[in-house]
């Protein structure tokens, strides 16, 4: 406990020393590169960018700083702690790596210009392909190396599913690698319900004794008090999709480590919530050519019917809380 809770505090002061001059590293970047074109293309949720405009100038990119903390202290244990599981610490770190890279084009092209909505960078299409492919090879790592081929779901039991392990897991990694990026739209929203989900597995992780699991989501827990006090209203920084589709997957990981995939659903209902909403929109759209909710996630909607931001988040941060507990209770009953 001492070790971990040592991992928790430098990886809170590393972060804390190193982010303000990254920030303005990127503010610096943005005025220089910044430029407007003449043509815009049409948006396509139009609402949705309306809301957004009073982002327009923070700077994106917060996640790269974070995954270089987190991957180099992770790296540490690594090297340096005998004990640590190295296939699944492995196994974490190429997940942080591999989305945070698919997502660092679309970061790269937001710090030095201007755009509108996501995925500007590689096109909706190419990204869920390349995000699908990682999440199958993902999903191959912990059934062959790792050999995990089960869930445990309470009243249903140990559910065996053998090869079936891989495309459910894939596509589990791909659904929270979405709904995180989905849900970094307003000021501390998703790092809050984040590191919500993270306390309640390290919870999980140090009933079962998996220190390697508990010290990697100790780390990213501290390094994650030190983004959230300049990611809350009003934001000086954001995420960016390398933060939010590595930290998305990395999330689904973890739960998928632990065995317990209803209790990844619950504690990150939160998630599960947000996702399910801008799915339901899009396929509302597509088949019945009418929007269901006047903008879509639901965490807009609530912005587009006259709630004030801090107020969304912190009642979103409560149902996350309840969400955790409720999660990690049933896990806790199944062991």
């Amino acid at each position: 406990m001492t070790q971990l809770l040592g991992l928790v505090l430098l990886s809170f002061v590393i972060t804390s020393v190193f982010m303000v001059p990254f920030i303005d590293l990127l503010f610096h970047l943005k005025r220089r590169f910044e430029k407007i074109e003449g043509r815009q293309k049409k948006s396509e949720t139009p609402i949705h960018d309306q809301l957004m405009k009073t982002d327009i100038g923070t700077p994106s990119g917060g996640g790269i700083l974070l995954i270089l903390i987190l991957v180099i202290l992770s790296l540490g244990i690594f090297l340096f702690s005998p004990q640590a599981d190295k296939v699944s610490l492995s196994i974490l770190l190429f997940t942080v790596i591999s989305f945070g890279s698919l997502g660092l084009t679309d970061d790269i092209k937001f710090i030095l210009t201007r755009r509108k909505g996501k995925f500007m960078g590689l096109g909706r299409k190419r990204i869920m392909i390349i995000q699908a492919s990682l999440a199958v090879l993902i999903s191959a790592m912990l059934y062959f190396l790792a050999g995990l081929n089960n869930f445990y779901i309470s009243g249903l039991g140990n559910l065996i599913l053998n090869f079936w392990y891989i495309p459910i897991s894939a596509f589990v990694i791909v659904a929270f690698a979405n709904a995180y990026n989905i849900s970094d739209g307003l000021d501390g929203l998703s790092a809050g319900l984040l590191l919500i989900c993270l306390i309640a597995f390290l919870a999980l992780a140090s009933s079962s004794l998996d220190l390697t699991l508990a010290s990697f989501i100790g780390i990213w827990i501290g390094l994650l008090f030190a983004y959230l006090y300049f990611n809350v209203w009003p934001a000086r920084i954001f995420l960016g999709d390398a933060g939010a589709f590595a930290f998305g997957a990395t999330l689904a990981v973890v739960g998928l480590l632990t065995g317990k995939i209803l209790a990844l659903a619950i504690i990150g209902g939160m998630f599960v919530l947000i996702v399910v909403s801008s799915a339901v929109q899009i396929f509302s759209k597509k088949i019945f050519k009418k929007k269901i909710l006047p903008v879509s996630p639901i965490h807009m909607y609530f912005k587009y019917i006259g709630w004030e931001e801090p107020k969304i988040v912190s009642r979103f941060w409560l149902a996350g809380g309840v969400f955790a507990i409720l999660g990690l209770w049933i896990a806790l009953l199944s062991r």
